[in-house]
């Protein structure tokens, strides 16, 4: 028996096809409720076993897709992160079959992290017992959240030391300027949420106005919807291609805008510019955060 069918047979339960959350069961339940023909998915619990098991043969098969792995992941949570910016990107990693993503918090006892629209995240590990070592060090943006992040000098050095060893150190939105922080962004390209994006500066890096900056090792995502497009980007460059277009698929991510609205600069500006003014006390703290990081070098 090889390793490849060994591995499916042991966790036949939650692998069919790419998704680690998809049981036999729930395809099941799935296709006796679709109108799609009941044929191709089986009429036995027995046939839509051997369906998915032929499946996920046949997507092994596939040119250039690498289906396992073990990335560890850590994703810092902090109160006041836009959560966004945090869910998105984490449906992603999770989604990679062998990954390892935890959910950092400052808080040694775990407790519930509430973010800024007024629900909560549980973090998994503490900073303390974090990995030292990660292939992926994620770090989530927010508003009033994130300026008590770059101040506080805890969670400041946890970035700055897991990320001077990750693999991959990236984040979406504000959270850019939390790794700037860090001393991470010092002559890199970078991008952020375009209300801050200004600020990059700050932080000795170069402002980009993109979706997803690559820079090395350095990837960031633009503000809080390009968590997705960023998780896509990164999904592709340490699985393949093949396997961040199947994980696409399974979120049916196809994004068809009701408004073109997203960006300064399709936006009416007598709504955009407002809009940027109302962020005026947020950047000024931003601001004062990345002076007093200086004035203590």
């Amino acid at each position: 028996m090889t390793d490849t069918r060994r591995h499916f047979i042991k966790g036949a339960a939650g692998l069919a096809a790419l998704a680690p959350f998809m049981t036999v069961s729930a395809l099941m339940q799935r296709a006796a409720a679709s109108p799609v023909s009941h044929l191709q998915f089986g009429t036995t619990a027995e046939e839509a076993y051997g369906i998915a098991y032929k499946a996920h043969e046949d997507i092994m098969a596939y040119p250039g897709l690498e289906m396992h792995g073990d990335e560890t992941v850590g994703m810092l949570v902090y109160p006041g992160m836009t959560m966004l910016d945090l869910v998105g990107p984490q449906y992603f990693f999770a989604s990679m079959m062998g990954a390892n993503v935890h959910l950092v918090s400052k808080d040694e006892r775990l407790e519930p992290v509430m973010g800024d629209t007024g629900f909560a995240v549980v973090p998994t590990l503490s900073m303390a017992d974090c990995p030292e070592d990660l292939d992926i060090l994620f770090v989530p943006g927010g508003t009033s959240g994130t300026v008590d992040a770059m101040l506080d000098e805890q969670t400041v050095e946890f970035v700055a030391d897991r990320g001077s060893r990750a693999t991959h150190v990236t984040s979406v939105c504000t959270g850019s300027l939390i790794l700037g922080q860090a001393g991470l962004l010092e002559g890199r390209r970078a991008t952020s949420h375009w209300a801050t994006r200004h600020l990059l500066p700050e932080f000795g890096a170069r402002p980009v106005n993109e979706r997803v900056v690559t820079d090395g090792r350095l990837v960031t995502g633009a503000g809080v919807s390009a968590g997705l497009d960023f998780a896509l980007a990164l999904l592709a460059r340490l699985r393949g291609d093949a396997y961040a277009k199947a994980i696409q698929l399974q979120a049916e991510y196809a994004p068809e805008p009701i408004f073109d609205a997203g960006t300064p600069e399709t936006i009416d500006p007598k709504l955009g510019e407002p809009l940027h003014k109302m962020f005026a006390t947020t950047i000024f703290a931003m601001r004062q955060a990345a002076s007093q990081r200086r004035n203590t070098q």
